[in-house]
């Protein structure tokens, strides 16, 4: 079954190499590209892609407001993984917040960009240590408390250590590893804190982890 791609960017040069290179891999099908936040709203709602890569700053209407609308009310299951020139872009941060799964930088490797989109795709996220840890510590005390802060006292014992080991970057492997348990555990545990916390994906759950202050600003990566 093939992986239904969207690819929106105001820059026909991004959208057509993109476009290129997804193309390339046998399970993977673009079906569509929009120029702006307003074309991604109706073609994710007529095409339904299970990925959508959408540029953070484009006319008419940005990527942010973009991803809100698609995402609102559990509308759609697509994920969506933001597009941006700048590692530390408040925007992107915001769109996190809002549901989108990961970010990735427009000069991205084609061996990246493909990895990314089969890794959105089967469920996880976009959760690099480096990068996008430093973008959630910029920002994520600075509106806090927040419409998404949640109380985190429904969370186990065990529920609050894997939550500490994801907003470290950590993946379910990693983790099952650290607390000597499976990785299918692992799952599970993931599975009952986005219920637990309302939350779409397990970008927002560690949003959530840093506003709650559950993780400390600066707390070594292990």
């Amino acid at each position: 079954m093939s992986t239904r791609i969207l690819i929106v960017d105001d820059q026909s040069l991004v959208r057509a190499g993109f476009r290129l290179i997804l193309e390339s891999q046998p399970d993977f099908e673009v079906v569509g590209e929009g120029a702006d936040g307003e074309e991604a709203i109706g073609l994710a709602r007529r095409l339904r892609p299970n990925v959508v890569l959408m540029d953070v700053r484009m006319p008419r209407l940005n990527g942010l407001e973009a991803t809100r609308r698609i995402l609102e009310n559990g509308a759609t299951s697509c994920r969506i993984v933001m597009l941006t020139t700048f590692d530390l872009d408040e925007y992107v941060y915001s769109a996190l917040r809002a549901g989108a799964c990961g970010f990735l930088l427009k000069d991205v490797t084609p061996e990246q960009l493909i990895a990314s989109v089969r890794l959105v795709s089967t469920g996880d996220a976009l959760l690099a240590p480096s990068i996008t840890r430093r973008l959630i510590e910029r920002y994520a005390t600075r509106d806090a408390p927040s419409g998404l802060t949640r109380d985190l006292a429904s969370l186990t014992e065990r529920e609050v250590e894997v939550l500490r080991l994801m907003a470290r970057g950590l993946g379910n492997q990693e983790i099952g590893e650290k607390l000597f348990v499976s990785e299918a555990t692992v799952k599970t545990h993931v599975a009952h804190i986005l219920d637990k916390l309302q939350v779409e994906n397990r970008v927002q759950a560690v949003v959530v982890a840093y506003e709650s202050r559950l993780v400390s600003i600066g707390e070594p990566p292990d």
